[in-house]
């Protein structure tokens, strides 16, 4: 019997669990202000020590990313960590 391959991503997690994903509006705020500051995903990567591939896979809800990394990309994009979480329609952050 063949073990079955363990998922990374929300995809197969059924329409409730993918969206209460924070990764996605999270990726989307990140693409949204680097292309405010008209930076490639390659500029932002250099900005902040991170493999393009893995800005692609953050702006595309992809990657669990960590607080330090959090950290970085806030810094390459000259805002508080706090600026990076999506907002609610309300105007409050999502909780």
């Amino acid at each position: 019997m063949e073990a079955s391959p363990v998922r990374r991503d929300n995809q197969g997690m059924g329409d409730a669990a993918a969206s209460t994903d924070p990764r996605l509006p999270f990726g989307l705020r990140v693409r949204a202000l680097r292309l405010a500051r008209d930076l490639s995903q390659e500029e932002l990567a250099d900005r902040c020590g991170l493999h393009p591939t893995y800005i692609s896979g953050i702006e595309r809800g992809r990657r669990n990313i960590s607080l330090l990394n959090i950290y970085r990309l806030a810094a390459a994009l000259g805002l508080p960590p706090g600026d990076l979480l999506p907002v609610a329609p309300s105007g409050e952050r999502e909780r």
